[in-house]
């Protein structure tokens, strides 16, 4: 499925040969960073013509300007454009400035189905999670543009598999303590029962009840069965915590890309703090299933607080080494501000931090009150169901190239517009909010927190900035979140219903799926293609 996705970015991935979008932001710093060390201004025209056209025919690439640029976003994804343009042919080659963010959507694809197979256990739907990931339009567009919220999502992503693999990793080391604790406390005391033991839900334990209920819960080991998961609960809760789970590699993979998702744009903040809340109450839940008493205050003082002692550092030192470049150029922006502005900021910090400050600050007064007027902006509520797309790019073009040769009577044009399949969108966010009641209707399923964890962190925080100038391709980070909830939906049917219908109803929504993609794929990535038939993907006024 990855090699597949990948075809369909990396494929005339030069076309068009223009700056995109906000490619004259991104990918401009990107060349002026690998050249100078940090983003710099440039002129908006050179003997006329526009730095853009300029720069996109391979002219003038040295044509910045001495002083350092103003950027609102922190420096990483920056750099991973500018690793691409390193590797593939520097500023002259489109193909080069692209390149980063065709290799994070396709690794996100391999990623996506990773996390479908640990929480599914099914090889169908982890290749159906992944075959909507690699034909989506928002995830074609973006994989297919120099911008920065491709690199968002994977890094994301990646963190929420790690954080899927660490509790996997707990929830086998509490049940083999529990099998442990239990065997121990038998053979100390009373054969063929659970000392300190007592049905769950029930008062203080007392050994008396081991006599009186006669049995005996051992946690099967890991290797019972391929889902651990459908796993009874034990019948009796030990009187013991259990062991500390705090600490994993995987727990510490995530904070580390989450830091770097947060050099790339802030908004990897709120995912940061979601996936360790989630993750916490994963834990102290599997600490409750595996038989351990006082689960929730447990899991909250034996395993949050000890983890947020070494995830927050190691989040917030990842993304200080992001800014590394701009601590060793001295003349980068703002750098100075503290000599130029004694006794103002933070004045106990030496001067260099002082300066970082009070960047941070005016970057933070731009995000918070940026409501300059666009043509493409798009309420955050509305980006589900992909109400305005965003056109990054729109062009007439001379003669009948492409598919305009099928029509020669008719205008040619070139068109890039990061607009979601719409079914996919459409089908997924119904199925997120079928998934909560199916949930509720079971009484709970953890699964439905895995599915609900990127709408947490990647989309119900913009609720709080609506009057912000925002864009539906930001979305991109909900994607993954949008598939999943999806799949959450056609796991239930493939287990409630039998395989015969299951399958002729999925093939069927997959098959007009695939159509659609098809039909959008055209103008998803610049295909030459005739005026009319450009308009007949408009389906509504807001989507021109």
């Amino acid at each position: 499925m990855a090699v597949f996705g990948g075809l369909l970015r990396f494929i005339r991935l030069g076309s068009p040969r223009a700056v995109v979008f906000d490619e004259t932001y991104y990918v401009k710093d990107a060349w002026t960073m690998i050249m100078t060390g940090e983003p710099r201004n440039w002129p908006e025209k050179i003997n006329g013509t526009a730095i853009d056209t300029l720069f996109a025919s391979g002219q003038h690439l040295n044509g910045w300007l001495a002083s350092a640029e103003y950027v609102v976003h922190p420096p990483f994804g920056k750099w991973c454009i500018a690793l691409g343009m390193q590797l593939f042919g520097g500023a002259s080659n489109p193909f080069a400035w692209r390149a980063s963010t065709a290799i994070a959507g396709t690794i996100a694809i391999l990623i996506l189905c990773r996390v479908i197979l640990r929480l599914f256990r099914s090889l169908p739907m982890a290749l159906l999670g992944g075959f909507l990931m690699a034909i989506d339009g928002m995830g074609i567009t973006l994989s297919r543009t120099g911008l920065l919220d491709n690199f968002i999502m994977v890094l994301a992503l990646g963190a929420f598999a790690c954080m899927l693999a660490h509790r996997d990793w707990a929830r086998d080391r509490l049940r083999k303590a529990y099998e442990r604790e239990s065997r121990r406390y038998q053979a100390k005391w009373i054969p063929r029962t659970t000392l300190f033991a007592r049905p769950s839900g029930s008062g203080s334990p007392r050994r008396r009840n081991a006599h009186r209920h006669g049995s005996h819960h051992s946690a099967p080991g890991p290797d019972a069965g391929i889902d651990a998961d459908s796993r009874p609960a034990p019948d009796f809760l030990l009187d013991s915590t259990g062991p500390v789970v705090a600490f994993s590699w995987w727990r510490l993979a995530a904070a580390v890309l989450l830091g770097l998702a947060t050099g790339v744009k802030w908004s990897g903040t709120y995912f940061f703090a979601v996936f360790c809340v989630i993750s916490v109450l994963w834990d102290a839940w599997e600490r409750h299933r595996a038989g351990f008493r006082g689960w929730l205050a447990t899991g909250i003082w034996k395993d949050g607080i000890l983890a947020a002692v070494y995830m927050v550092p190691v989040y917030a030192l990842t993304y200080l080494t992001t800014w590394a470049g701009w601590f060793a150029h001295p003349d980068s922006y703002m750098h100075d501000w503290a000599a130029t502005n004694p006794g103002k900021g933070i004045t106990w910090l030496p001067e260099s931090w002082r300066s970082f400050v009070e960047y941070h600050v005016q970057m933070w007064q731009f995000h918070t009150t940026l409501d300059a007027p666009h043509n493409y902006k798009a309420n955050p509520l509305t980006w589900p169901i992909q109400w305005r797309p965003t056109s990054f790019y729109w062009q007439e073009l001379a003669g009948h190239p492409g598919l305009c040769s099928l029509s020669p009577d008719s205008k040619c044009v070139a068109a890039v517009t990061s607009l979601g399949n719409p079914l996919i969108w459409w089908l997924g966010s119904l199925c997120v909010i079928i998934g909560i009641v199916i949930a509720i209707v079971n009484r709970g399923d953890w699964k439905i927190w895995a599915v609900l964890a990127g709408f947490l962190g990647g989309w119900l925080p913009w609720a709080q900035y609506l009057n912000r100038t925002t864009f539906t391709f930001y979305a991109i980070v909900i994607l993954p979140w949008i598939i999943l909830g999806f799949v959450y939906v056609a796991d239930w049917l493939h287990r409630s219903l039998d395989a015969f219908s299951f399958w002729w109803i999925m093939g069927g929504v997959l098959f007009i799926i695939t159509l659609i993609s098809a039909f959008f794929y055209p103008i998803w990535t610049a295909i030459p293609v005739p005026y009319e038939f450009w308009l007949s993907h408009m389906w509504f006024e807001s989507w021109i």
